[in-house]
């Protein structure tokens, strides 16, 4: 084993304790979680510093010996958006300083998300610590497919080319994510490394198809496209419903839509299910979608095997998670051509891609499965060999412990860009 290091994870909003499947619950979350627990498993002390949301809350929670989840107060101890964090960051950073100012040193950080990689750049200042960031979503690229919704501070563009300038690696996840930063924000290709996202192959392995049907009490001969995530309109769960209208008669598809704040779909507590059951209606396609709600991690399994194919068609995806969990369990994806997916998914050989906004490619692609379950069991079969080759969590973790061990044997250059940052108003900055 390679040298034990400390680390510090840094991920403001996305703590590896949420319940996922919320809002703000998502990729991040997962990435963090297993990251950390992968790294303490491989000899070293991890720590990962996020914003107490909870008054509840203790102040640590080991995940596993050698990785804890150390809660900072920042802010009211409360969910509140992610994009009305920034201006609680500094009171973050000046508490994130003095914890690792008095503990036992840590030889690296590691940012997840622009607001963490501001931490960290003045933990850098401050302590001498290098790091590394993961951007998990670039705000040029969110306004390009967002515009006007994009509901983050402008600033945000400024701090992260700041962060581009000044982090000591950028861990890019996926081909697409390397030229953004490149193409946006003049990222110098020696300075990025990519390492994607990954998955649990104790969580998600191959089930026998009809078990499992029968487990989640699904017709055994329907053909079943499974939609599972976040519900937010990036995501285009309206073109997979829509699709259905495209199918060929005859053929008994019915979309099932894994997803939300409540275990019962409540329209209240996630109004975009309200929106999608809008869009059924209008597309006459009500009784082919079932809305199931949120569910934990130990049943994804099972309604993953239990699809025919899982169908995800965001506008955009900075990486994507849910396609590798499909992978992994034998079930052959079709997916937006866009963000990280083209690199997860292997075009014709573990599933199929589309273009976003098109639900009629995406018909296309599913009646050609469905016509043909000898390809599609095919298809699966290569899913798996190429989750399990490429995209375990060790496998991740092996490639950030190579990034974090350079980091280690570099000179650290202090990076003092506060007093250009500002945050949410004039004359509030970064180091305040």
């Amino acid at each position: 084993m390679k040298n034990p290091m400390r680390i510090a994870l840094i991920s403001e909003h996305a703590s590896p304790l949420a319940t996922l499947g919320g809002i703000d619950a998502g990729g991040q979350n997962i990435y963090v979680a297993h990251v950390a627990q992968c790294l303490a498993r491989a000899g070293h002390h991890v720590d990962v510093l996020t914003r107490r949301d909870d008054p509840s809350l203790p102040n640590v929670v080991d995940l596993r010996p050698g990785a804890r989840v150390i809660h900072i107060n920042a802010g009211p101890p409360k969910f509140v958006p992610k994009e009305k964090l920034l201006g609680h960051m500094p009171v973050f950073a000046r508490a994130c300083e003095r914890l690792l100012r008095h503990s036992v040193p840590y030889d690296v950080v590691h940012a997840n998300f622009f607001m963490s990689g501001l931490v960290a750049m003045r933990l850098k200042d401050a302590l001498g610590i290098p790091f590394a960031i993961t951007f998990h979503a670039l705000g040029l690229v969110r306004q390009e497919h967002q515009k006007e919704t994009d509901a983050f501070p402008p600033q945000r563009i400024e701090l992260e080319r700041e962060l581009v300038r000044y982090a000591d690696a950028i861990v890019a996840e996926c081909p697409q994510d390397r030229i953004d930063l490149m193409r946006l924000y003049g990222a110098a290709p020696g300075a990025m490394t990519m390492v994607p996202c990954g998955f649990d192959p104790e969580e998600f392995g191959p089930l026998d198809k009809a078990a499992a049907r029968a487990r989640l009490g699904l017709d055994p001969n329907e053909f079943i496209v499974l939609q599972l995530g976040r519900l937010v309109p990036r995501k285009g769960v309206d073109d997979v419903i829509r699709s259905l209208q495209y199918l060929p008669p005859g053929v008994p598809a019915r979309v099932l839509v894994v997803g939300g704040d409540t275990r019962e779909p409540d329209e209240t507590r996630t109004p975009e299910i309200g929106r999608l059951r809008g869009v059924a209606r209008e597309s006459g396609v009500s009784d082919r979608v079932t809305f199931i709600g949120h569910r934990q991690r130990n049943e994804l399994r099972h309604y993953y095997a239990a699809a025919d194919v899982f169908a995800t068609t965001p506008w955009y995806e900075p990486f994507g998670i849910t396609p590798l969990e499909a992978m992994a369990c034998g079930t052959p994806v079709v997916g937006s051509n866009v963000g990280g997916i083209p690199y997860s998914v292997s075009d014709g050989v573990t599933g199929y891609l589309v273009p976003p906004h098109d639900p009629q490619a995406l018909a296309e692609r599913l009646a050609q499965l469905h016509a043909n379950p000898a390809l599609a069991r095919a298809l699966g079969r290569a899913g798996v060999r190429r989750a399990r080759s490429m995209f375990t969590w060790e496998r991740i973790t092996d490639q950030l412990i190579d990034v974090y061990q350079s980091l280690c044997e570099t000179q650290v250059e202090p990076a003092r860009p506060w007093q250009r940052l500002r945050l949410v108003h004039p004359g509030s900055a970064v180091a305040s």
